[in-house]
């Protein structure tokens, strides 16, 4: 089996759209192209053509370079939600559907994952995970259409997956994010550790995307709803006790929300 790579295309401010291609192989699956420009450059510079496009949820800044890259790839079959203002979905997909991923190697299933937006997905690969604005690397996305039970309960399904998963999200968002996650767990090392390698990265141009769930679930706080530290952080904010994973992830969605982006 030729190994699958997946290379991150930056675009506007701090999206990532991610491209993944089989070695040797000169076709290619794109994730989320809010802006066709980027992807456009990368596979002429390459000789590489478009086979498929996936699609997380319908905000343009993910969606925006569909319609040109359907114009330069007419074959390109595009895959996204239902439900949402994608453009040019030819095969709308749900949870637990599998795609067949060809030119790359096997099959690529299908989550929902709601919250963010109403019908937000994610795909699995292997052991990567494209999600989106679902799940961001120490942190999640605001809720726009969807609510924050859906949310919630789209974040503690994604934190069941193996520890080796890989999270590809959609935004370089991870120093801010991390920067709340020690007003929540100001005593959580393995925050200040994450922070100071992250910085690192950042400093030399790299991306801190992928991160493994593994580490998320040592430091976001969002997929830490169960750990008393978060819980009483929480509780303070919300001047209230709080039941629950839901009530503890409405409280530090809203205290990011208000206090800190």
């Amino acid at each position: 089996m030729s190994m699958l790579r997946i290379h991150p295309l930056p675009a506007f401010e701090d999206n990532y759209i991610w491209v993944l291609r089989q070695e040797g192989v000169d076709a290619c699956v794109v994730v989320d192209p809010g802006d066709e420009t980027p992807v456009i450059d990368y596979l002429q510079a390459r000789g590489l053509a478009l086979a498929a496009i996936l699609i997380t949820h319908g905000h343009g800044d993910h969606t925006g370079g569909v319609r040109e890259l359907k114009r330069q790839w007419p074959t390109a079959v595009v895959c996204g939600p239902g439900g949402e203002p994608v453009p040019v979905v030819e095969r709308t997909v749900a949870e637990g559907n599998e795609i067949d991923m060809a030119p790359l190697e096997g099959a690529c299933r299908v989550m929902e994952v709601p919250g963010h937006t109403r019908g937000h997905l994610a795909y699995r690969l292997g052991d990567a995970l494209f999600c989106g604005d679902t799940l961001f690397a120490g942190g999640c996305g605001r809720v726009f259409s969807g609510t924050h039970e859906q949310l919630s309960d789209s974040l503690r399904r994604i934190a069941a997956l193996p520890p080796q998963t890989l999270v590809y999200c959609a935004h370089e968002y991870t120093l801010a994010n991390l920067g709340f996650a020690r007003w929540v767990e100001p005593d959580n090392p393995a925050i200040r550790v994450r922070q100071k390698a992250e910085e690192e990265k950042r400093q030399q141009g790299l991306p801190t995307v992928p991160s493994s769930l593994a580490l998320e679930l040592e430091t976001n706080p969002f997929l830490r709803t169960g750990e008393a530290a978060v819980i009483a952080a929480a509780e303070k904010w919300a001047g209230r006790s709080l039941q629950g994973h839901r009530e503890v992830f409405r409280a530090l969605r809203e205290w990011k929300d208000r206090d800190y982006d």
